[in-house]
């Protein structure tokens, strides 16, 4: 069955499924995979060390895959410059950037005659007006129950998703709250053309840099088990409950300022618990979504299922 969206066409893959950037996990391993399975799968430029670990992950994605792939910055990240990676990524020719996470205007400008696709993650309407007016090829759009970080205002997937389509002309990319083939036929439905993907994608085999315990807290937690944290620093982002988040909002109603909150939301604190799974010396993102994961399958049988599950559907809406 033919899934050739305007998503499709614009980055040249099988199914219009995306792979979110996910801090501190999205690397070769992960990325190659969503990219042979027929998605786009990306690496995540920030959280590496250096612009020349990002070329050797770039390196690797090459060496695994001949499918199209993505680099996604996440430029509010650490408040580092992005300059010399994103260097690394117009050098290296990567066919598809991604923008989360902060004013995307200064990557533009850098990308400027560069022959690569451009995706800005939005969580609002004006900015997908903005991010079209930039010169983005499609925006991703994120409703409230995403994982990590969510626009201000609350507003969830199914009403976020029509009032972009509504307000621009390039592909809109549905994201929050979808993990199966039903979000995917829910987000076709919308008006959208393809998916990004964060919080199941790690609960794969081929996100081997999350701990067994982070992908456990995802297939035995329910969609009651996330709370939004930092929203007095106005960057509200969803992540797992636990003593870690509990600490952080007390901070919080206590009116704490970022100097207070920095030990507690760092990225060091979001390794501890991803990386060496101690749940409650630190923190993980996750979205709604956790409520539906049941397995820890493969990239490819997670892509399949999915597929299959959409292709049900569509028959039965064909009748």
């Amino acid at each position: 069955m033919n899934w050739n969206t305007r998503v499709a066409e614009l980055l040249d893959i099988k199914y219009p499924i995306i792979q979110g950037g996910l801090a501190y996990l999205a690397y070769s391993d992960l990325a190659a995979a969503v990219s042979n399975a027929g998605g786009l799968g990306q690496i995540t430029a920030m959280s590496l060390g250096s612009p020349d670990l990002l070329r050797d992950e770039i390196h690797r994605v090459k060496g695994m895959t001949t499918n199209p792939y993505g680099v996604n910055f996440a430029i509010g990240q650490h408040g580092r410059p992005f300059e010399k990676f994103l260097e690394v990524a117009i050098e290296e020719q990567v066919p598809v950037i991604s923008m989360t996470g902060g004013n995307p205007a200064p990557l533009f400008k850098q990308l400027e005659g560069v022959d690569t696709k451009k995706l800005v993650l939005v969580a609002a309407k004006r900015q997908a007006v903005k991010a079209e007016e930039l010169g983005a090829d499609a925006v991703m759009v994120v409703g409230q129950e995403g994982g990590g970080h969510l626009g201000k205002n609350d507003i969830g997937t199914m009403v976020l998703i029509p009032q972009v389509v509504d307000a621009v002309s390039i592909p809109v990319i549905a994201s929050g709250g979808i993990g199966d083939g039903r979000g995917l036929m829910a987000a076709l439905s919308l008006g959208a053309e393809g998916i990004e993907m964060g919080t199941r994608f790690i609960a794969t085999k081929e996100c081997v840099h999350a701990s067994n315990s982070y992908k456990q807290c995802l297939v035995e937690g329910t969609e009651n088990d996330t709370v939004v944290i930092k929203k007095t620093l106005g960057t509200p982002a969803r992540a797992i409950y636990n003593k870690w988040t509990e600490k952080i909002l007390k901070l919080e109603e206590n009116h704490a300022d970022y100097e207070r909150l920095k030990e507690y939301i760092s990225g060091k604190a979001n390794k501890k618990f991803i990386y060496d799974g101690k749940l409650d010396e630190g923190f993980a993102w996750a979205g709604q979504v956790m409520g539906m994961i049941n397995d820890i399958p493969s990239v490819e049988e997670l892509i399949h299922r999915m597929i299959l599950d959409a292709t049900k559907i569509r028959e039965k809406w064909a009748k």
